[in-house]
């Protein structure tokens, strides 16, 4: 999906919920039957509740498998954070998947953690510290936001301080460590798997929300979309 800059709510903020639901009938018109099913069932499993900070990824390659697994784990937002290497997300790696994931661009660890606990999340960094957590368990109660660091040198000591606690996969061999879009992947199946058999956890989206995205996702579907949606706005 593209980049949402960090002050957007949706691209459809300024409709009504019932001119939401009459635009997203229209814009069904245009795409088949199988592809709304799809958008209806899967945007009914996305969530907000956990999600992903990249802190200076150097390599595409685990930029788009981070995307790709955020995809398949059905978390929603990714924020990045570009203080010396520039996020590309493109790529077979990524197979289409930043279509469908949000991500947010940061210029330093601080805009992105000053955003996200004002969103209520609990920043929580991956690594081996002192007051560290296994990744099973972590408590994830809360909104729950993992920061990944740069592939040779991790977070930096800013993102370090900034977390609120800190949290390692459990490993066994000679190797101290695992490439950041493993480290990923193993960790979004830990949580997300936790987090949707805890009944007392509200971690879906709100059912606007689920509209908005199922939006967004006509646009990354249709032809030329952008602009076939925004004229079907203007007639709901």
């Amino acid at each position: 999906m593209p980049e949402r800059k960090p002050e957007e709510a949706s691209v459809f903020a300024a409709l009504s919920r019932e001119q939401k639901e009459r635009l997203y009938e229209n814009a069904c018109q245009l795409i088949s039957e199988r592809r709304r099913d799809l958008f209806d069932r899967l945007s009914a499993l996305r969530t907000r509740h956990i999600s992903v900070v990249l802190e200076d990824v150097y390599q595409s390659h685990n930029a788009a498998a981070v995307l790709r697994s955020c995809d398949c784990f059905g978390v929603q937002d990714v924020h990045v954070v570009e203080g010396r290497n520039a996020f590309n997300p493109a790529g077979d790696v990524a197979v289409g998947s930043s279509k469908w994931v949000d991500y947010y661009r940061y210029q330093n660890i601080h805009d992105a953690y000053a955003r996200l606990r004002a969103q209520g999340y609990r920043i929580v960094a991956t690594l081996p510290h002192e007051n560290d957590t296994m990744i099973g368990d972590l408590d994830i109660s809360r909104p729950t936001a993992l920061v990944f660091g740069t592939e040779l040198t991790g977070l930096t000591q800013e993102a370090i301080d900034g977390a609120d606690a800190y949290v390692k996969i459990p490993m066994y061999g000679f190797t101290e460590s695992f490439n950041i879009s493993v480290c990923a992947a193993l960790s979004l199946f830990c949580l997300t798997e936790r987090m949707r058999k805890d009944e007392k956890t509200n971690w879906r989206l709100s059912d606007e929300e689920q509209l908005d995205l199922k939006l967004n996702w006509c646009i990354e579907t249709i032809h030329d979309g952008a602009t076939v949606m925004k004229k079907l706005a203007e007639e709901v």
